[in-house]
């Protein structure tokens, strides 16, 4: 009978087999597996299951009901060959993810986080230049924070000005050109980085002082300590990098600005959305509509234009 640690390993490699990436499940689970083994359990119970998975405070119920199905589907594969394995019912915790109002960032806002970031510290440098390339990099492109901490130097056309953003959400690539202040600052950085001569131990474009690729967690606490500095989110309470401005809404604000820009315009924008939902990788045109209705302004210019288009509206 293997151990609980080695069937994630097995059921990991089984899935990614498949096609199946795996990155946020495999590292969930093994979370799981060391709860089970704090426990001194040998085996999945669905009470154990339950209890870890609403361990999280302060979120919601959804984030539970996520952990919970990766377990069950965990638990699914592992009871073919260990029938002491219980699986969690279905549906065991209801909740439907309510989607956060997003930040709109202003233009001062955002050079204030990108001052703040440059004022970093760290023993050579790198760390301040990193984060205030990153959050220049999503303000100018809308690329989402998993993209961007996921570029790899060989993706990185500075000489073209493209970006390849690989089998990303939805399992789409796609080539995203950079506007030339963009280029000059990633060149910037890359020459930076270089220079320091640091032992590289990945492709990944943007790397820490000892070489190694960004986290998403480290990256996500940093921008909460750079946000609460210049008074974006609340003061820290009990460990907690509290509510306010995420990463993600560099995207939010990206995608509303060109919408607001072309209805300001007068332009079709039923006609120009397919174009920035390709740029933004969408599998569908629908994802992009939804930035329509989170800002109060972009719904007033779309519903503006969408009863001028009606007979009999205003022209």
């Amino acid at each position: 009978m293997s151990t609980l640690s080695e069937a994630l390993r097995q059921y990991v490699a089984v899935r990614r087999a498949l096609g199946a990436k795996l990155w946020e499940p495999a590292k969930t689970l093994e979370q799981f597996v060391d709860f089970l083994k704090s426990q001194r359990a040998k085996f999945i119970t669905s009470e154990l299951a339950l209890r870890w998975a609403m361990l999280p405070k302060n979120v919601q119920h959804a984030t539970w009901a996520r952990r919970l199905s990766m377990v069950r589907r965990f638990a699914m594969w592992l009871s073919a060959t260990d029938p002491r394995t219980q699986v969690p019912l279905p549906r065991l915790i209801s909740g439907r993810r309510r989607r956060n109002p997003p930040h709109i960032f202003t233009d001062h806002e955002v050079k204030q986080l990108m001052i703040e970031a440059s004022r970093l510290s760290s023993a050579k440098g790198l760390r301040a230049r990193t984060y205030a390339t990153i959050i220049g990099l999503l303000a100018s492109t809308g690329l989402r924070p998993g993209e961007v901490l996921t570029l790899a130097r060989p993706d990185v056309d500075l000489q073209s000005g493209i970006l390849f953003i690989r089998e990303t959400k939805f399992g789409k690539s796609r080539f995203v050109p950079l506007h030339d202040s963009t280029c000059s600052a990633l060149s910037d950085y890359a020459r930076r980085r270089d220079k320091l001569g640091i032992r590289l131990q990945s492709e990944a474009f943007f790397v820490t002082e000892i070489g190694r690729p960004l986290t998403a967690c480290t990256v996500r606490r940093t921008f909460a300590r750079i946000s609460r500095a210049i008074g974006l989110r609340a003061a820290k309470v009990l460990g907690q990098v509290g509510r306010g401005p995420r990463l993600q809404d560099f995207r939010h604000t990206f995608t509303t600005r060109k919408l607001v820009e072309w209805y300001r315009a007068g332009l079709d924008v039923e006609r120009e959305l397919p174009k920035l939902s390709t740029y933004l990788g969408h599998s569908d045109v629908t994802h992009t509509y939804w930035y329509i209705s989170a800002d109060p302004e972009l719904l007033q210019l779309a519903t503006k234009y969408l009863c001028g288009r009606r007979p009999g509206g205003a022209q």
